[in-house]
């Protein structure tokens, strides 16, 4: 399984922004969905890179297949939990790069 890395973030963030203005949906829709914490591309990607640690793109690919095919019958999105907000999550999300950036 190909690690997360930049340009593997890029390319779906790429998709993402693709499939959500095919689909005339938004990323409110979509967190929505998958739950998130925000809106926001990197709490999204935070969310989907989840997945893909837990089962690489084939992973991914089914969480992203099951969404279009609850957009696609009209289903109102099921979240998992309530979700609560954390002022500090972007903060957290910066410190995970600075981490990264000091690591490379």
């Amino acid at each position: 399984m190909e690690k997360w890395n930049k340009q593997v973030e890029e390319e779906i963030i790429l998709l993402i922004k693709d499939w959500l203005k095919h689909k005339g949906k938004t990323q409110k829709d979509l967190r929505d969905i998958l739950n998130a914490s925000s809106d926001r591309m990197p709490a999204l990607i935070e969310t989907l890179k989840a997945e893909y640690s837990s089962g690489g793109i084939p992973n991914l690919v089914s969480v992203l297949c099951s969404i279009e095919q609850s957009w696609a019958k009209g289903n109102p999105p099921i979240l998992k939990q309530e979700t609560s907000s954390d002022p500090f999550s972007q903060l957290d999300l910066l410190l995970e790069e600075l981490k990264e950036d000091c690591n490379n």
